[in-house]
């Protein structure tokens, strides 16, 4: 039976579940994705700037994970990728900008003299005195990454390196933040008997590999847009924009889901169901038919973001540090201007030095600021206008550069990443758990294994091939 399928959610994790679902299911099936918005591609948008295709969602992807790779081969635009060039990152921390340091797992240092630069003669003494320490036994447990290196390495590893990066990924709080979902590495490396903190970066740092260094990141040349739209062509489904769906309801062997306005909803009946959307849309619709599920689904918080795109005048000098093109900064919670202001900014992409590729059609020099942290959201509620100006002067006391944009974009993203707490992984287990217990229902997105592209693609794939037993094997 080639059987109806919805896809709930139009970002690239229900995107990729259609098209797996395609694949999998044939030209017969008939997939319908329904999406809430007027557009497809959720966190991922590819505005125009400077007259140049530019992301303002997610920039870029991790390479050494298969999943993007795979299908941007399998789509015909393999060809379209590029990665990064050459350019430093660095990091404001502690009043000055430095250069991101080697040697750490998502900046926990592997020894005290690789983060010399950032951290003050007491913050690496802190770090040097773990090791008079008793051994870390977890025993199993999850912890926060704040709770566990405050308490180990002292508090400017993580204010100063720890939470820009996890800032960056979570735009989340360190305190928050649960260690086994967001450094897994470091995790692991503890399970497996590492006793101290840098003994266990030391384990988890990545052996290299001989030969020339593959690259971490990539990115599509005229962004994402060329993913998307190739997944939907490819997916050859039956798109209705605009419509949230409101209620799903189990009907004898299928679904059906009530779509539209309240006091005129639309009923679409199908055999089965992907549930591609953010945790408290999932939690919604999952509180009849999996309640237990839903209950999960309710304790994952969300953060808030603003993406600012600029497009500097021709001729505009890069980023540099110590004479090095520079690829980005973060800013580390709590910085201020030379003169007293806290920073709007928690982190620049500088994306001219960063992708090559990357100039207005006028050589005009492209850059992106991230506002925004969990739990923080007065910076949130200012006007573009207001953004815009803040981020300026932010750019302008990191890099000296106050040359007027030519161009530029404020893309708001309300609830745009889950925060992956403490026991998040046993979380997301008893949530899978009680969705495979119900037949052709399956669920995707960055709430579950990853907030990566790579891994949201890998969400949506495993949620369409789990739909396509459900179909062919009715009743296992």
């Amino acid at each position: 039976m080639a059987g109806r399928v919805a896809v709930v959610g139009g970002g690239v994790a229900g995107l990729a579940a259609a098209h797996r679902l395609r694949r999998e299911l044939g030209a017969e099936a008939e997939i319908v994705l329904v999406e809430q918005t007027s557009r497809l591609g959720g966190k991922l948008r590819t505005v125009e700037l400077a007259g140049r295709p530019y992301d303002l969602g997610a920039e870029a992807f991790l390479a050494r994970r298969p999943e993007v790779l795979n299908l941007a081969e399998e789509l015909g635009v393999r060809t379209d990728v590029v990665h990064p060039a050459g350019a430093v990152a660095t990091v404001r921390a502690g009043g000055r900008t430095q250069r991101l340091p080697g040697g750490t797992v998502m900046g926990v240092p592997a020894e005290a003299d690789s983060v010399a630069g950032v951290l003050s003669g007491a913050g690496i003494a802190a770090v040097r005195a773990e090791a008079d320490m008793p051994p870390i036994e977890l025993g199993g447990a999850d912890i926060s990454v704040g709770d566990l290196l405050r308490a180990r390495v002292g508090d400017e590893v993580v204010d100063r390196l720890v939470e820009p990066l996890l800032g960056g990924v979570y735009a989340g709080d360190a305190n928050r933040l649960g260690l086994r979902a967001t450094v897994p590495a470091l995790a692991k490396a503890l399970d497996d008997g590492a006793g101290w903190i840098t003994a266990a970066a030391r384990a988890a740092l990545p052996t290299p590999k001989p030969g020339a260094p593959q690259p971490v990141f990539g990115a599509f040349r005229d962004g994402y847009r060329e993913l998307l739209d190739r997944l939907l062509i490819a997916a050859d489904v039956e798109v209705r924009l605009g419509l949230p769906v409101r209620a799903l309801v189990r009907t004898g062997e299928g679904w059906r889901l009530e779509i539209g306005s309240a006091p005129a909803p639309e009923h679409l009946d199908v055999d089965a169901v992907v549930l591609a959307v953010p945790a408290p849309a999932a939690r919604k619709l999952l509180q009849g038919p999996v309640p237990a599920a839903a209950a999960k689904l309710a304790e994952v918080e969300l953060a808030s973001m603003v993406v600012v795109g600029l497009a500097l005048p021709p001729g505009t000098q890069p980023p540099e540090h110590d004479g090095t093109p520079a690829s980005g900064a973060l800013i580390a919670r709590g910085e201020r201007h030379s003169g007293g202001t806290p920073f709007t900014a928690k982190a620049f992409t500088f994306s001219s030095n960063k992708w090559p590729h990357l100039r207005g059609s006028g050589e005009e020099v492209l850059l992106r600021g991230s506002v925004g942290r969990f739990g923080e959201t007065e910076d949130l509620r200012l006007d573009d206008e207001e953004l815009l100006r803040r981020v300026r002067a932010d750019l302008a006391e990191l890099t000296g550069i106050t040359a007027e944009p030519v161009d530029s974009a404020v893309l708001r993203w309300g609830g745009g990443l889950p925060q992956y707490g403490v026991g998040h992984l046993d979380l997301v287990a008893d949530v899978e758990r009680e969705v495979a217990g119900v037949p052709g229902l399956a669920i995707a997105g960055a709430a579950l294994h990853g907030v990566g592209v790579p891994a949201c693609v890998a969400t949506g794939e495993a949620a369409a091939t789990s739909i396509t037993r459900d179909l062919v094997q009715p009743g296992r």
